[in-house]
């Protein structure tokens, strides 16, 4: 975006932070003035290159500006910005409820180390632990540091407890003088990881930064609003409480010494015991760990099974156990050994795991009928990964002990999630002797990533995993409190979530959560009752510690609340619902739609360098070939030249890369198919590729999965298919980016464009796909819904614009480089600049042996290849526009997209498109006979409509039949899609071009109904519309194949493209005949006709000589004929499979002229050479301007000609020559095409001595018109000798007139009688057939066409 950078900008307040502001803008070109109070910062500010202001309103001056202007100077400040429209003041009370959670996060961190601390586990050991898990904050991470170093004061934070009570009515002179600041902790102040600000607009301001806002007064504007915030009034107190108890009033008092004072908790003397390596004491664990035989398993859930599968992938024989018998059936066919109750998975087993929801389970399974117990053998070790207290743990080890058996307990509970589970990367803390951590080392490392070991004995690890979900179940209900008094205050919750994540108030439960809320999905993907469970966990070991957690017990409530509710059982994110059921607001959080040109004005500069040459240059580099498996044909829509396979045998693969291309597709249209099949075939392709590519020396490649722009497909199906062939990932990279389809990703935010409007993704019709649905825009929420949580929005990564922007192909590769291996990262852009960008760093990082799994739209893939764009295809392009048969345009696509884009080709084409309509119900729904039926009944007659030469459109009816669910709705796609595709197989006649609507459709016809096993493909024949060649084993060899995306285009696409792509017309202009003819060096007959027969006497003569020709009509037939006679002569030319045009001759009268106009004609003759020169110029150029406003040729008659033409008689002594000198001021005045000249020739029959031509005279006319760029023509033709028409012809002519000759073979042909007239029509219109034939030849026209 362009910025001026002579703009003032205005600092109310300054202190560091803002300083470091002001220098950026100072830096970047910019005038900065501030207001200050304090003379020592106003002396920094001005050694800066700042200037003072007198008074606030000094420091708001200038012009009044929009936020698009604000963009550059904001961006300029900082890494990230966020702006809010509408009433002033969002950002402060967006800023308001950061602070709210800051507050509560910083109670519950203190609250979380104290109660660890008085189990007895290391509070940096905590640290250390729950700043890599999900129970940590940006507050946690950030403060917990100086807390346990004892580096934070009292005084520190009774700025935050202000902020979070003081009831505060200040006008801005006041505010200055208040300084409450936004900085880092240690220092006294809160430091936000986002630079904000509000842009003001009016009379006396241009721009402010109010960097030292007040963020105060929360709890009394929730009063106000009459709003509970049980939690921030119970952090409050507790702020109240430890900053008005310093240690015998010492205000440099340490936080640590004072809330350990008031929880009871040593917390600075557990901070300074010795300290270990927990995953340092797992290594050593492992490293000599005894051999297990045989693991039994109770607990098959959705965590459970995962676990349980992956202890059978390491070769481990493990016996399982669940209450559920469709799971312990699903345990047999993934490769392991059922028991029937506890008693059977444990017998003779070394260890037994145990995975139950409660201590309650736990106690049952282990001594309840027929438990594991009774039946384990001595010596078995026992590990317990569910979640319980530490008491339970330590009471269920000495219950063990007094058992006799010598069985071992180890205290491992697992986080990480379901996915995490069954790939064996989960996080475990572990607890236990020595020796009970020994014999069970190599399955706990089966399991986990990340193996802590925590001493203290059985129940330390447990009690690190209680202080998890203490913080986490805290962060959950502190995002519902802060997102539901969010809503109250009247912000948009999206923007609202999107400035909180960057913020000081984040944790991973918030961005992981708070997107469960604003969609309102509550998919248990871990259900409320957990925490109901967990959070009680907490509860009573506070109790039982005497460690009192105000906090934690709130949440604990609040849950409860929602458990009472009966949302139990949904997500654990529908704590929310109790604000919302208590306060009537809802949270639910659409995203809005942008004004597009707004959004893409605001982004940063484009990358400045084109990376299409370094694409080039790497490429040559990198050898690897790209194979896209295409999901449906449509993801062609951006290159060219490229080849593109519907079948996959391993002998197509190895011919395919001996050529060694750049790139190839495969056509999959696995989007037609289910899940299952999708992914059967997704490794079917990738093991023939595999196979194929060992085949040929020296070939590697890179396989694309190119699916759709609107995220519809077998998402992360498909993906996980192709890696469990192809090998593990470094990562992989989602990029649905289409720049001519209107798709932009810009902050995570999938964008499609609508006219001038950006709308979410989510809220278009493609997200209600009955097949595909989502409901998540945020690319990273759209992971984790599509991965039913497996991938957890906050684990997937991100390549923003502003790093492709600013940092360019090389700032790509490094963050490339250093994703953690698997991982999922997904790409923004708004410009094939960025496309580029993307693909040039991407080809960096694998010449530095990365490897990456794509899964993409079209964009991507002609970037990544270097395509430069090429200009729509025509017909003219691939030398068809001459042919004369029918297009097949047939349309199977439902979006509503499609359905505008039909209704609208109807309305345009329809005077010249012939409709079939088949019924989809008759299709999918009905009997087998009337299927059948109506799929004869469309082929029978789109046969008859395409070999009369009519564009054809073939359609599904349009209303949309779904199934109940997915599966049957593909049913139905998959009846309606073989229907078309028998429809198609069965038209017999040849099209002139097939266009095919929808991207199942378009793979169905060309790999089914047209046989079709590979294809070129040329081009676009619109902006993101693909144009192939049907290869040569396909029923139609070459014809052009329009492969139409459903989601592409405005309303009028469609329409566009078939005007341009229908058969014409007129093959040609008679401008175009003339032209042709003047470069080939012939000339075109001009062919009075006065009746049908002579019609179509010329007519069939050129098509028999595949010759172009003129039908011309006289004033004296047409006063016999009228426009019937024009209309036949017309649609003659129209349904001729050679140029033909329709001319009108010797137009003698102006009335006459101006009718001929508008009634069909191509071309005319100006007739005004009976006038003096002065009144014939201005007749000619009357008509001419008239005639040239429709794109219509003048031809105009200088000199005259003598003889007889339909009654008309010119006297030997009136005819006069053609004057050169008058010839040249005629065309230049009249602005004429083609001027028939008076060389000695005559209308009618030549003398007996001969026609006479003056050539010299016609040479100097040639010299002339060729000077002038006009036509010259001949009159008179009939009874000229070869040699003077050969003459004539090399002096420029390109046009004569045949009138005699045909006129006399017609009256030659009545002569002899005939039994019937229509003998007596064939006899005339054979014999002048023979004449115009002959003529042609004599002409040099035969075989030009």
């Amino acid at each position: 975006m362009a910025t001026d950078r002579g703009a003032v900008v205005g600092f109310v307040g300054l202190d560091e932070l803002s300083l470091d502001m002001a220098a950026s803008l100072l830096r970047s070109g910019y005038k900065v003035q501030a207001y200050e109070i304090e003379e020592s910062l106003v002396d920094k500010f001005l050694n800066l290159g700042g200037t003072r202001s007198a008074n606030l309103i000094e420091a708001g001056k200038g012009r009044s500006e929009a936020i698009a202007k604000a963009h550059p100077i904001l961006s300029a400040m900082c890494e990230k910005l966020l702006t809010f429209e509408g009433e002033v003041g969002a950002g402060s009370k967006i800023k308001m409820v950061n602070e709210l959670l800051e507050g509560i996060h910083l109670v519950a961190s203190v609250e979380a180390i104290s109660l660890g601390a008085q189990a007895g586990i290391h509070p940096w050991i905590v640290y250390d632990i729950i700043s890599n898990a999900a129970g940590n904050s940006w507050i946690f991470k950030n403060h917990v540091p100086q807390f346990l170093r004892g580096d934070t004061k009292v005084h520190s934070y009774r700025t935050v407890v202000q902020n979070l009570v003081i009831e505060l009515s200040l006008n801005a002179e006041q505010l200055l003088n208040r300084r409450l600041k936004i900085g880092s902790f240690a220092d006294g102040s809160l430091v936000s990881k986002v630079t904000f600000a509000r842009v003001y607009s009016g009379d006396q301001r241009d721009l402010i930064v109010c960097e030292n806002i007040v963020e105060g007064i929360v709890l009394d504007m929730a009063k106000s609003l009459i709003f509970p915030l049980p939690l921030l009034t119970v952090a409050q107190q507790q702020l109240i409480l430890g900053s008005s108890n310093g240690l015998d009033d010492d205000s440099d008092a340490t936080l640590v010494k004072v809330w350990g004072k008031l929880l009871g908790a040593n917390i600075q003397d557990a901070a300074s015991a010795e300290l270990y390596k927990p995953e340092q004491l797992a290594r050593q664990i492992v490293a000599k760990s005894v051999v297990v035989k045989r693991i039994g398993f109770i607990g098959l859930g959705a965590m459970g099974f995962g676990m349980a599968t992956q202890l059978l992938k390491s070769n481990f024989c493990v016996v399982g156990f669940d209450v559920y018998k469709p799971t312990l059936t699903r345990f047999a066919n993934a490769g392991g050994m059922i028991g029937n109750s506890p008693a059977e998975a444990s017998k003779d087993v070394d260890v037994l795991v145990i995975m139950v929801t409660n201590e309650t389970q736990a106690e049952g399974v282990l001594y309840g009928d027929l438990g594991a117990v009774a039946a384990l053998p001595s010596g078995a070790s026992i590990v317990l990964s569910s979640t319980v207290s530490p008491a339970f743990v330590s009471q269920l080890e000495h219950r063990l002990q007094n058992e006799g058996k010598g069985l071992k307990l180890v205290d491992a509970p697992v986080s990480g999630g379901v996915k995490r589970a069954s790939e064996g990367t989960l996080t475990i803390m572990a607890s236990g002797t020595d020796e009970a951590l020994t014999c069970t080392g190599s399955v706990l490392s089966a399991l986990s990533e990340k193996l802590y070991v925590i001493r203290g004995g059985c129940g330390a690890g447990s009690g690190v995993k209680m202080i998890n979900q203490l913080l986490a179940g805290v962060h959950i209900a502190s995002g519902a409190e802060a997102i539901a008094f969010g809503a109250r205050l009247g912000l948009s919750t999206r923007m609202l979530f999107d400035f909180i994540k960057n913020s000081g108030g984040t944790s991973w439960m918030f961005e992981n959560r708070v997107p469960h809320m604003l969609d309102n999905d509550y998919t248990p993907y871990s259900a409320l009752d957990i925490f109901v469970k967990d959070l009680g966990i907490v509860s009573r070991e506070s109790s039982s510690r005497k460690v009192p957690l105000h906090i934690a017990t709130v949440a604990h409530q609040l849950f409860l609340a929602g458990s009472a509710a009966g949302w139990g059982r949904q997500d654990d994110a529908g704590v929310v619902k109790v604000y919302e059921t208590l306060t009537g607001v809802r949270v639910e959080g659409k995203l809005p739609v942008l004004k597009k040109e707004i959004v893409l004005q605001s982004l940063p500069p484009e990358w400045p360098l084109d990376p299409i040459d370094d694409i080039h240059r790497l490429n040559q580099s990198n050898s690897k070939t790209l194979v896209v498996l295409d999901d449906d044909p449509t993801g062609t829509q951006t290159v060219h030249d490229i080849e593109v396979l519907t079948e996959w045998s391993v002998e197509s693969l190895v011919e395919q890369f001996r050529k060694q291309p750049k790139c190839f597709f495969i056509l999959t249209n696995s989007r037609s198919l289910s899940s299952e099949k999708a992914s059967a075939l997704i490794k079917d392709i990738c093991g023939n590729l595999s196979t194929a590519a060992k085949s040929v020396e020296n070939v590697d490649y890179t396989v694309v999965l190119r699916g759709d722009s609107t995220l519809r497909g077998h998402f992360p199906e498909e993906a996980d298919a192709a890696v469990s062939v192809l090998g593990e990932m470094d990562a992989w990279i989602i990029c649905p980016f289409f720049l001519q389809g209107g798709r932009y990703t810009i902050e995570d935010i999938h964008y499609v464009a609508d006219a001038d409007r950006l709308v979410p993704a989510g809220d278009t019709e493609f997200a209600k796909d009955a097949s595909f649905g989502y409901k998540s825009s945020n690319l990273r929420e759209w992971v984790e819904e599509k991965t039913s949580g497996h991938t957890p929005a906050s684990s997937v990564s991100s390549i923003s614009i502003h790093l492709l922007r600013k940092g360019g192909p090389d700032a790509v590769c490094d963050l490339l480089c250093n994703l953690q291996k698997g991982s999922i990262c997904i790409v923004n852009a708004a410009s094939e600049r960025d496309m580029a960008v993307f693909s040039a760093g991407m080809i960096q990082a694998e010449l530095r042996g990365k490897s990456f799994l794509c899964r993409t739209a079209a964009s991507f893939v002609s970037t990544r290849i270097g395509i430069i764009p090429k200009a729509p295809i025509l017909p003219k392009d691939l030398g068809i526009n001459k042919e004369r048969m029918g297009g097949l345009i047939v349309v199977g696509s439902y979006v509503p997209k499609t359905t505008k884009q039909v209704e609208e080709l109807k309305l345009q084409c329809g005077h010249f498109l012939k409709k079939l309509e088949v019924s989809v119900d008759k299709l999918a729904m009905k009997s087998s006979e009337e299927r059948e039926e109506e799929i004869n009944r469309a082929a029978e007659m789109g046969s008859l409509f395409l070999g009369a030469c009519k564009d054809t459109l073939i359609m599904t009816s349009r209303e949309l039949i779904t199934g109940k669910t997915a599966s049957e709705s593909l049913e139905i796609n998959f009846k309606v899609s073989s229907a078309l595709v028998e429809i198609v197989r069965r038209i017999s006649t040849r099209p002139r071009y097939i266009l095919a609507k929808g991207g199942i459709t378009s793979s169905d016809l060309a790999t089914k109904a047209l046989e079709a096993k590979r294809a070129k493909v040329v081009g676009q024949a619109l902006a993101g519309i693909p144009l192939w060649q049907l290869g040569p084993e396909s029923r139609h060899p070459g014809v052009p194949y329009i492969v139409f995306p459903g989601n592409v285009g405005d309303s009028k696409a469609l329409a566009d493209v078939v005007k341009s792509w229908a058969l014409p017309s007129r093959l040609s202009s008679t401008k175009e005949l003339l032209l042709n003819a003047e470069r080939g060096g012939y000339a075109v007959g001009a062919f009075n006709v006065y009746n049908m027969e002579g019609a179509e006497a010329v007519v069939a003569a050129a098509e028999e000589e595949n010759s172009p020709a003129i039908l011309q009509i006289h004033p004296s037939a047409l006063k016999q004929g009228g426009i019937p006679l024009v209309a036949c002569c017309v649609s003659a030319a129209e349904q001729a499979n050679v140029p033909i045009t329709v001319h009108f001759d010797h137009g003698t009268s102006k009335l006459e002229l101006v009718e001929a106009l508008d009634s069909g004609f191509d071309s005319l003759m100006v007739d005004g050479s009976h006038l003096p020169l002065k009144d014939n110029i201005a007749y000619t150029k009357y008509i001419s301007l008239l005639a040239h406003s429709k794109n219509m040729l003048v031809e105009a008659e200088l000199g005259r000609l003598s003889g007889t033409e339909d009654d008309l008689t010119v006297e030997d002594y009136e005819a006069r020559l053609t004057d050169v000198n008058q010839a040249e001021k005629f065309i230049d005045e009249t602005g004429i095409d083609a001027l028939a000249v008076c060389i000695g020739n005559v209308h009618g029959k030549y003398p007996a001595s001969g026609p006479n031509l003056r050539l010299d005279l016609l040479k100097d006319l040639h010299v002339l018109s060729s000077k002038k760029g006009v036509f010259l023509v001949l009159h008179g033709a009939s009874g000229l000798p070869e040699k003077l028409i050969k003459a004539s012809i090399e002096r420029g002519v390109t046009k004569f007139n045949v009138n005699t000759e045909v006129r006399q073979a017609y009256m030659n042909s009545l002569s002899n009688p005939k039994k019937d007239l229509v003998h007596v029509m064939a006899s005339a219109k054979e014999a002048m057939k023979a004449v115009v034939a002959e003529k042609m030849r004599l002409f040099g026209s035969s075989g030009k066409a």
